[in-house]
């Protein structure tokens, strides 16, 4: 996710010729399309194209203008590396967003809106995190929701293929000042039959093997590196740890938003 701030700035006279790039980028009937599909989970070429209806060529040279511009970024697929997973930096659009709106006006300026709708729900809304080893990933995303949501989300992790706990998840999260040292590694299975608002894939290789929650869970899939599969000591891998749970929390304050305004859709019907 790394882009140049300074490539997408612009003087006060290009913004008096021409709107930001921003606009020209998401007012793309195709580009819009697939940022919206990109939005709900990460996604490869051709499920894209099956999802917009249009030719692979077609879609690739959308995807190079999103990427050019820091709004889309790719990885290649854990489970074959012959593939891609394309995945929509939603930090990254907002602050252009926010920017298009300040320079047209300063009152335009962008802010998140207070929420607390899932406070007066009847049920807390149910979300799990799968990966393959429930070892790192899966386990730093339970304990980062739990927080951030206040514990008004009802949140587990699971593996397709449970390992220990890495010690440096514990590590990654207790700079964070939480503690998942008391949390133990799951298979999926346990969890067949339950029932999750959210079902959440971290992993490329879970997602193949992921069991069906039912028509009322939405998933997704976010495509994130295996920390644990770094080379080298534990000291040397921690840095890929630290990341990822930089990622993950990025990721998941928005998940926030969307479970909220998922929330507040189903309170005014």
């Amino acid at each position: 996710m790394m882009y140049c701030p300074a490539a997408m700035r612009r003087s006060p006279a290009e913004a008096r010729d021409a709107p930001p790039a921003v606009f020209e980028l998401a007012g793309h009937r195709l580009r819009w399309r697939l940022l919206c599909e990109l939005s709900r989970s990460d996604r490869r070429v051709r499920e894209l194209t099956h999802a917009v209806g249009e030719p692979q060529p077609l879609v690739s040279y959308h995807l190079g203008k999103l990427r050019t511009a820091g709004i889309v970024f790719a990885r290649r697929s854990s489970f074959d590396g012959r593939d891609s997973y394309y995945s929509l930096d939603v930090e990254r659009y907002g602050e252009l967003l926010a920017a298009a709106g300040a320079e047209l006006h300063p009152a335009l300026r962008l802010s998140p809106l207070p929420s607390d709708t899932t406070r007066s729900r009847s049920r807390r809304p149910r979300v799990l995190f799968l990966c393959t080893g429930n070892s790192a990933r899966s386990q730093m995303a339970e304990a980062l929701l739990r927080e951030l949501s206040d514990g008004r989300i009802d949140v587990a992790s699971a593996g397709s293929r449970p390992k220990p706990r890495h010690p440096n998840a514990v590590r990654a999260m207790r700079e964070r000042s939480l503690d998942i040292s008391r949390q133990r590694s799951k298979h999926m299975d346990v969890f067949r039959g339950r029932r999750f608002d959210y079902v959440v894939t971290l992993c490329d290789r879970v997602r193949e093997v992921c069991p069906d929650f039912g028509e009322t869970a939405t998933t997704m899939h976010w495509s994130i590196p295996d920390p644990a599969s770094e080379p080298g000591s534990d000291r040397d891998t921690f840095p890929a740890f630290a990341r990822t749970a930089v990622e993950l929390e990025t990721r998941i304050r928005f998940l926030l938003d969307r479970i909220e305004d998922n929330a507040t859709v189903d309170a005014e019907r």
